[in-house]
This record gives structure tokens, sequence and C-alpha cells, in this order.
């Protein structure tokens, strides 16, 4: 028979109880822990003990609101559409911090390929280039004229394009006034050397003579040379060889053996080409930058080894509305005779100050068509969107002259990726205004599946025949799309069944952002 206690229990039972009363408390604790209480339950306390407690469930985000899809300065307390039929975007708590700052996720900003650059002071450098053309200096071109009525016994430069050197014979000319030239010449100098015993007067008047006929040969261009032949020889000669002013070649030639010429008229065209001009054709947009004095470089395709240097020696008033340049003219030697009348040049004018100011890449620079913007990285996946002022540019560089300070870090590559994740546009539309709403980020990418028609790896292009586009109401359709990443179709050939992620960068061009294999 079981003894019983003195309360009515049988010996051990109260151990059983007070274990019951563990288990229960425990229990309860961990009931209570999982519907998010934070009281202690008192077995837990009894026992000295912290209750077992579950992972807290996620809370749900809350909506503010809901803003305009278009960035207008217009929110809802409620979903809804605008006018368009687009739907206005949630925004959730914690978003409306950080004004126009966009939201991309890490693995976004991986998947993108997003790189930064700080803004940087330096030295603004940058190449203007013109094309031009090789041409002869107008200042170098003479004209032989024989300034007396003559016939042309004799040719010695007969064909164009024959080089002659200064004081070279051309022709040998025979004049009727040239012989009786040489024979008053001679008369005068007989008789300035007979009259050296005479009266001061008769020969101050028979040197007048003689330096009168000695005048008229020079006038006609008669060579020293040829004069004082004929002075020691003492004998008029019927035919006397005319000489070229100048050295250089030969660009036209209208003298014949036996014809005959009239004072004035133009028998060969001669110019020196030991030095040139190029003419070349400086885009409205740079002619400021241009000054006469200025070293230029200048390279020609028949030589490509060498570089000529030559100087801005004039810029002309006019500009070509045609193609919108203004001539500049270009002095240079031409050692050797190397560049010829007419051939096509390239010149090359190094410009900018010498002051350092800030720049970014011109890749960093994303226009609106009102205003220039660069994205700001703020850093955990935040960018800013910044109105900037620019200044010059360089090949590589523009000058920013409000809106950055130096070190602050832009986004140079796959921006126009982020405006397309982010929905920069709606940001930028509201950018400025007292009563925007504070922008989020919002994806407009859209998805598709088909087949890889085409590849064309240089136009960095594909051709995709997918099916109907549920986001866009599209049907299904053949396309052209333009790669993100050339890197994308790497391991794809076209008769591939893929499935696309795409955005639209600007109207009407649709550039895929992911690529996979269809399984």
């Amino acid at each position: 028979m079981t003894s019983m206690n003195p309360n009515g229990t049988q010996p051990g039972m109260h151990w059983v109880i007070a274990l019951l009363v563990v288990v229960a408390g425990t229990a309860g604790g961990y009931w209570f822990g999982s519907h998010g209480s934070t009281a202690t339950t008192p077995a837990a306390t009894t026992q000295g003990a912290a209750a077992p407690v579950a992972a807290a469930a996620p809370a749900e985000r809350k909506i503010l609101y809901y803003r305009n899809p278009m960035g207008l300065p217009d929110t809802s307390p409620t979903p809804k559409k605008d006018s368009m039929g687009m739907d206005y975007i949630p925004v959730y708590a914690g978003e409306e911090e950080g004004g126009n700052d966009l939201k991309i996720s890490t693995a976004k900003i991986q998947k993108l390929g997003v790189r930064s650059e700080a803004v940087t002071l330096r030295e603004l450098a940058r190449q203007v280039r013109a094309a031009g053309r090789v041409d002869i200096d107008e200042r170098r071109i003479h004209t032989v004229a024989p300034k007396f009525e003559g016939y042309i016994e004799r040719l010695h430069v007969n064909a164009t394009g024959q080089p002659v050197a200064k004081g070279q014979p051309l022709f040998e000319v025979y004049s009727p006034d040239l012989v009786s030239a040489q024979r008053e010449y001679v008369v005068a100098a007989r008789g300035v050397a007979s009259l050296k015993e005479a009266p001061a007067d008769a020969q101050s008047a028979m040197q007048a003579l003689a330096e009168a006929s000695l005048a008229r040969l020079r006038n006609w261009d008669i060579s020293e040379e040829q004069i004082k032949a004929l002075a020691a020889g003492g004998e008029a000669k019927r035919t006397l060889a005319f000489r070229s002013p100048v050295g250089g070649v030969v660009l036209e030639k209208k003298a014949v053996a036996g014809m005959r010429f009239s004072p004035g008229e133009a028998l060969y065209q001669i110019a020196d080409v030991s030095a040139v001009w190029v003419l070349a054709d400086v885009f409205e947009r740079d002619i400021g930058l241009v000054k006469v004095g200025q070293k230029v470089n200048v390279t020609i395709d028949a030589y490509p080894d060498k570089v000529f240097v030559g100087t801005i020696a004039y810029v002309y008033p006019t500009l070509k509305a045609e193609t919108r340049t203004v001539p500049i003219r270009i002095e240079l030697a031409n050692p050797g005779g190397l560049l010829k009348p007419a051939m096509y040049a390239n010149v090359e004018l190094a410009v900018g100050g010498h002051a350092k100011v800030a720049t970014v890449p011109i890749s960093a620079v994303i226009d609106s068509g009102t205003r220039q913007i660069v994205l700001i990285e703020k850093g955990a996946g935040r960018f800013e969107p910044r109105a900037v002022k620019l200044g010059a540019r360089s090949d590589d560089y523009v000058e920013v002259r409000e809106g950055v300070s130096e070190g602050e870090m832009v986004v140079v590559a796959a921006n126009f990726l982020i405006d397309a994740e982010s929905n920069l546009k709606a940001a930028l539309g509201g950018f400025g205004a007292a009563a925007a709403a504070p922008e989020a980020a919002h994806s407009v990418s859209h998805q598709a599946s088909g087949t890889l028609d085409a590849i064309d790896a240089k136009a960095g292009t594909v051709t995709v025949t997918h099916g109907p586009v549920a986001s866009l109401k599209w049907p299904g359709m053949t396309m052209d799309f333009v790669l993100a990443n050339p890197a994308l179709v790497d391991k794809f050939k076209p008769g591939a069944a893929v499935s696309i992620e795409f955005v639209e960068r600007k109207p009407g061009e649709w550039v895929i952002t992911k690529l996979d294999g269809k399984h």
C-alpha cells in the first residue's frame, strides 16, 4: 500500500509537479518570445536562466506615400496612375532620407561594372586638330616678263616643273631695242674714256649719257655680269641671255623658241618652294584657341615618320558657312622639297592654360539636354545626381567650374546604366524643385526570352527574336539591341536560346544589361 504525505500526495509527487511547472514556464517564455514579447516569464526568472528566443520575423515595410513616376512634384497617399497610365511609385520609410540620392544594390553595382574616379586638379591641355593642304607661298611666286620687245632665239629652260637656280639662263633673246641700247652704252663709255683731258663740262655730259644708257640696260633686267662684259668687250651683242630672278621650279612656261613677245608679256612663272604654306580649316568651336605665332605640328600621309613644325602666320577673317570652319595659314620650311603643293596635311595644335582646374573624365558627364549632371558616389550603393557647370575640354577630361570639389568620387563607367536602373530621369525631373517629392531608386528594366539571331561584335549589337514583353505590352518580334558590355555574348553563338534583361537608354535605343542561356 502506498504511503501518503500529510498534504494528500504521494511521496516524490511534488518533484514531478515542480518539473511540470518549469516546463510550462519555459514553453510560455518561448511562445511570448516568438510573438515579439519582451517580458520574462516568472519561471525563467525563478530559474535564473534566459529562455530561448526565436529569431524575430522581418517587419513589413511601411509605405509613406506614392510619388509621380516622371519626377514631377506630385505625391499621393494612395496608389494612383498618372495621365499616361503609369503607376505612381511607392516611397517606403527610410527612403525619404537622402534627398535626390539614388540607391543601387551592391550586387547590381558589380554586375553593371560601375567605376568611379576622384575629381582632380590638373592642367587641362588639349589638341586642336584640323585638316589642311600644302600650298605655294604666294610671296615667293615670280613672273618672268621682259620689259622690252624682242624674239626668243633659243630656250634653255623648256619644260614646266623644271627646277632652276637664281641667275640661270632661261632663254636667248634678240631685240633691236636691246642692241641699240648696248651700242649707245658702248659709245658713251668710249666717250668718257676719250674725254679725260677735256673740260669738266664735256666730261660731265658724256658721263651722264653713259649712266643713262647703263640705267636703261639695268631697267630691262640685264645682269651686272653682262653689263661688265659689254663694257670690257666694247662691242654690242646681237643676243643676250635672259636669266631667272629667283631659284625654284617652273610652274608655267609660255615661251616658245622663235616667238615674238611684247613688253610685259609673261613668259615664265617660277615659284620658290624652299618654304611653303599649309592652309588648314579649324572648326568654329576651336578658333578662339588659335593665336598668331603659335607653333603647330604638321604631318603628311606620304611621310608618316616625319613631323614638320610650322608657325601660324594668319587667321583669316571669314568663316566658311558650309563647313563652319575658319581657314588659318601656317608657314613652314620645306627642306629637300618634300612638301608638294596640293598635298593633304594633318595639323595638330596643343592649347590650354597653365593653371590647374578641377576636372572629371568626359565619360562622367550625363547631358540631359538642358543641364549637365554627374553622379557623386556616396558609398553603400548611394549616388547623388548633381548639376555642374562645365568649362574647357581636353581629349579625355572636362573642366568643372561649379558643382563638385576636389577629391569627390564621380562615376565614370556604367553611369548610363545607373540612369536606367535607378530611373535617373525621374530624379532629375524634380531636381532643384522646392516642392519635389524625395526620389527613390526605380528599375525600368524589362525581361524577355527568345533566340539570338545574329551578333555584330564590331558595332556592339545583337539581333534577337523574342516573345511578348508584358511590361511594355509588346508582341513577339525580331529587333536589334545594343550590348551594355560586349563580353555578354562571349559564350553564345547565333541560334542560341537566351533570356535577356534590357533597358531603354534613350528613345528607341534598347540596351541589353543581362543575357543568359535559356534552359
